[in-house]
């Protein structure tokens, strides 16, 4: 499991993050505070406090440079 801050600080930022972590089959948490949600859940990340930024947890042995490398966008 590796673990990255991420920054979801508008709506359009989501939308486009949520499309990028759905076309991965590995499963990703997004962890706030006490929170810890499903990274593919749209509804789940708008839950959040999204001023602040949270930690994804990406549960993927093999393809990580792959994952990390289409979520740059969002990575602090």
């Amino acid at each position: 499991m590796k673990t990255v801050q991420i920054s979801l600080n508008s709506i359009d930022k989501v939308k486009s993050f949520v499309n990028e972590i759905t076309k991965f089959d590995n499963d990703f948490d997004l962890v706030s505070g006490r929170y810890v949600i499903d990274a593919k859940s749209i509804m789940g990340i708008f839950s959040l406090d999204l001023s602040k930024p949270i930690d994804l947890n990406i549960h993927a042995e093999d393809d990580v440079a792959a994952i990390l490398e289409a979520l740059k966008p969002y990575i602090l």
